[in-house]
């Protein structure tokens, strides 16, 4: 091998010749280690199977996406556009690519690619990770993961209250109780424009009340103003002109539809007027579902969505209604977690084995029960039985499968309880499976 010093493995690392430095995750962007995985498959089963309740069908889309995408479908001038997306240059042909930084965008234009509602409107969902270069903080990170539902080619405002009613479904499901519902309607692109003109003339008569974000603001996104935590202007947008007052016939139409559909399906809900989302394709219905008991701090949004009928024309496509949520999943598990929610699936029972002929029947014997349906874990790396007995009972297996010299030549298998109490008792090995199942109902 002809390879020159300074290109080293090592000197690429920064280490020093024969050492190599540990490295450690980026900042923000997390693992999910095997402990902690079982409540994010707990949430994410329930997830979909609650989705397929509802007759929403799973698509996946690139991480990856032309950085034309999100300018043009997120807005140019909002935070995400301007300073939290991850865009680097493809060095095939010199093509700007993002991370995505969220998932309908994606979902709109592979839609659009691959011509999804030329036969008929379609209900979607897909989960995975995004990506926003900001400051990690409780439930939010650089990668951060969402699960969103989207309902392409839909006029509503049924399906508005569909997704709504589907969501509370989630939250019962999952046992969760202290999620509040804001909801809104920030109108069409004319009484948005309308709006707008009024609030940039009430901020520059405030002017001197406004910190520098928001004057950065002002001209070029001042709906994003309403959104600041500043304390200081909370007073003076209180009274901001409120979007609710300026939408028409047909938005104030469609909203008071969507309230009669909430009311009936016994939903409690909040008008809450300055309630706009961060998103530019956004219309008409925007919504909320926010934990009120506290638990996450002040990340409360555990998922969010409404209206984008605007997109698919933004994107190159024929006009076309469509309405969607996300659900952060790292606030869901933080929440689930927090109210006590366990969902760490043990296997049925642990193999203990000693001895090569007990090895073979101690394999033979667990494919048996896999073949019943029942997760086992069979010792691997050798160790004395005491140190198997000690790893059965870290797996958190309910009973532990012993066989050794005498349950060889007896063809038998010892079965031992390791919760709860119980003796150790032994049954033939043809019917050890049946008899494990048996003990599990």
């Amino acid at each position: 091998m002809n390879e020159h010093p300074t290109t080293s493995a090592a000197s690429a690392s920064g280490a020093s010749p024969g050492k190599a430095s540990r490295l450690q995750a980026v900042r923000g962007m997390n693992d999910v280690l095997p402990d902690d995985a079982p409540l994010w498959e707990y949430f994410e089963d329930t997830a979909r199977s609650v989705f397929a309740q509802y007759g929403y069908r799973n698509i996946r889309v690139p991480i990856v996406e032309p950085t034309a995408l999100f300018v043009r479908g997120i807005g140019e001038y909002t935070d995400v556009v301007e300073k939290e997306m991850y865009s680097f240059e493809d060095k095939l042909n010199g093509e700007s690519l993002t991370l995505r930084p969220e998932a309908t965008s994606g979902i709109v234009r592979a839609a659009l690619e691959h011509d999804l509602l030329y036969q008929r409107p379609q209900r979607v969902w897909t989960t995975g990770p995004m990506f926003r270069h900001e400051r990690p903080q409780k439930g939010r990170y650089r990668q951060f993961h969402q699960m969103d539902a989207e309902a392409l080619g839909y006029a509503g405002p049924d399906v508005d209250a569909e997704q709504i009613v589907m969501l509370a479904r989630l939250w019962r499901v999952l046992g969760l109780t202290g999620i509040g519902l804001r909801i809104n309607s920030i109108g069409n692109a004319g009484e948005r424009a309308a709006h707008r003109r009024a609030l940039v003339a009430y901020f520059e008569r405030h002017a001197d009340l406004l910190d520098a974000d928001a004057r950065r603001r002002l001209h070029a996104n001042p709906l994003r103003i309403l959104d600041s935590k500043n304390p200081a202007l909370q007073s003076m947008l209180a009274a901001a002109p409120k979007l609710i007052d300026f939408i028409e016939d047909d938005s104030r139409a469609h909203f008071e539809a969507l309230q009669r559909h909430l009311v009936d399906a016994g939903l409690d809900f909040t008008i809450d007027a300055r309630l706009v989302r961060g998103l530019d394709y956004y219309n008409r219905t925007v919504f909320e579902w926010i934990d009120d008991s506290g638990a996450l701090g002040a990340q409360g949004t555990v998922a969010g969505g409404g209206r984008y009928d605007a997109l698919f024309e933004i994107l190159g496509g024929k006009p076309s209604f469509a309405c969607g949520f996300a659900i952060g999943i790292e606030r869901m598990i933080l929440l689930l977690a927090a109210v006590g929610v366990r969902a760490a699936p043990a296997p049925v029972a642990y193999v203990v084995h000693t001895g090569d002929a007990a090895g073979v029947l101690a394999r033979a014997v667990a494919e048996q029960a896999r073949d019943a349906g029942m997760a086992l874990v069979v010792n691997a790396g050798g160790g004395s039985m005491k140190a198997q007995m000690k790893r059965a009972d870290a797996s958190g297996a309910a009973y532990a499968l012993i066989i050794g010299d005498d349950e060889v030549h007896a063809a038998a298998v010892a079965i031992k309880p390791l919760r709860g109490g119980g003796e150790q008792f032994a049954v033939p090995v043809n019917d050890a499976a049946a008899r494990l199942a048996a003990l599990t109902r």
